[in-house]
């Protein structure tokens, strides 16, 4: 868990880097692209500018003092920052604006030649331009600011790299610290992100990792062990699920613990019987050899139909298959049944088809109609209704009936109601593989007092049986 932890948070925090020095490059990019665009635009109108003044000014053989008059004059009249050299480099005039802003941070000059050696300047900011507290109202103090030579270097002799006819005199002054500062927000971005990730993934693993110690306490044997649900992410549905599982497991152990502790106790009565029958057959007459016969066959049935209903429980609870779901005629079934166990059929419907195992739907009906003879008396009687959504199977006798506190627990495996567990051929699992035939089949199983006295056994199957 450790490990996936840190790896999420690592592939998090270097996705964020890519991001990061991504938008970083595409930022500087843009900057570069809008940097030329500028410069390109001043350049295109400075080419302008210096094929109307090739035409304005005097020519380049007059006097020095003529020209910057002329050029001051055309200056003022245009409102732009613009010096003009000769062909020596040497600057002949330029226009108080351009004096104020040639020595200003993020000021770029671009020049053109006008022709027969002269060359016209311009004085383009890239970024706005910054007032000098200790000079604000005059020019700013510099090696051009009376008009006199350039400074060394300050004019690059390699060519603008978008092209043109014009030179790049001056670096962007502020890029440095642009870039710096760029690269400080980045970094400081990237420590509040990770910072802020750091907690929301530490917080999903740590779920996980108390999903992993409940499930390895549940499979060490805590089978009440159950972990922490809440929420509304696939983590929480993850350890919703791991709990019904559990709660499905912990039933199902139960119910098997119980189910063959109760099985090894009926076992033993049978066996102790069988035990008594051969320690008495050497030394009993032939009238007692029968009558030990009879009984040793009697408690081998026993013991048989108490193994079959014991594995047919436990197939049930497993929801294992046991047949083929096929539509069964409850009509034909509920006749069989009641033939075979001597009771009155009185079927209210004409058409009674489900869908089920009908091994499984004999097996119920078989169970409650003994159970119905061997407790209930001779008078047994076998319905079926048409109800709402599906249909009644109704077994009713004449017996003592049964107390309504016990109504619901008759149905539990072994229960078996006062003064009744002696009596022969009941182990105890009949009603509750009714109940679980029952389930399988999307229905239920109810008992209800009977109008007159006795009981009324109720097996509700619906039209389109819910498989396990």
């Amino acid at each position: 868990m450790k490990t996936l932890y840190i790896r999420i948070y690592l592939t998090l925090v270097a996705l964020l880097l890519a991001f990061a020095f991504g938008s970083a490059w595409l930022f500087q990019r843009h900057i570069e692209q809008e940097r030329g665009n500028v410069e390109i635009a001043a350049g295109e109108r400075l080419a302008a500018m210096a094929a109307l003044l090739k035409l304005a000014l005097p020519p380049a053989d007059a006097s020095a003092r003529e020209q910057a008059e002329a050029f001051i004059d055309w200056g003022q009249r245009l409102r732009m920052p613009l010096a003009m050299e000769d062909e020596k480099g040497q600057r002949i005039a330029a226009t108080p604006a351009f004096l104020r802003r040639v020595d200003e941070p993020g000021s770029v000059v671009i020049s053109a030649p006008i022709g027969d050696g002269r060359s016209v300047e311009m004085v383009r900011s890239i970024r706005p331009p910054q007032i000098n507290p200790n000079n604000a109202g005059g020019p700013p103090n510099g090696p051009n600011a009376n008009g006199g030579a350039r400074a060394p270097g300050a004019r690059p002799e390699e060519p603008s790299p978008w092209g043109g006819p014009w030179l790049s005199r001056q670096p962007v002054v502020p890029g440095a610290p642009a870039v710096s500062t760029l690269a400080i927000v980045l970094i400081l971005l990237f420590v509040g992100v990770a910072a802020g990730a750091f907690p929301v993934v530490r917080r999903l693993t740590r779920r996980l990792e108390n999903l992993k110690r409940g499930v390895e306490r549940f499979g060490a044997g805590q089978l009440g062990q159950r972990v922490d649900d809440s929420g509304r992410d696939e983590v929480a549905a993850l350890a919703s699920s791991f709990n019904q599982a559990a709660e499905r497991i912990e039933t199902l152990l139960r119910s098997h613990q119980t189910l063959l502790a109760n099985a090894s106790h009926e076992l033993r009565s049978p066996l102790a019987r069988l035990k008594m029958a051969f320690a008495m057959l050497d030394d009993a007459s032939a009238v007692q050899r029968e009558r030990l016969s009879i009984e040793i066959h009697a408690n081998i049935a026993e013991l048989d139909a108490l193994v079959e209903e014991v594995l047919l429980a436990s197939r049930l609870e497993a929801g294992s298959a046991v047949g083929e779901v096929q539509p069964v005629d409850l009509l034909a079934l509920g006749a069989e049944e009641a033939a075979r166990a001597e009771a009155v059929f009185e079927p209210e419907a004409d058409l009674a088809r489900v869908q089920g195992e009908e091994r499984l739907l004999r097996r119920a009906l078989r169970n409650l109609l003994e159970n119905a003879r061997r407790y209930g008396g001779p008078e047994v009687s076998l319905q079926l209704q048409a109800v709402g959504d599906g249909f009644d199977l109704v077994v009713a006798d004449r017996g003592p009936g049964v107390p309504a506190e016990m109504r619901e627990r008759i149905f539990e495996p072994f229960f078996r109601l006062p003064g009744h567990a002696e009596m022969a051929g009941g182990v105890g699992l009949g009603l509750s593989l009714v109940k679980q035939i029952a389930e399988r089949h999307g229905g239920r199983v109810r008992c209800e007092p009977r109008e007159g006295g006795g009981s009324r056994f109720v097996l509700h199957l619906p039209l389109r049986s819910a498989q396990r």
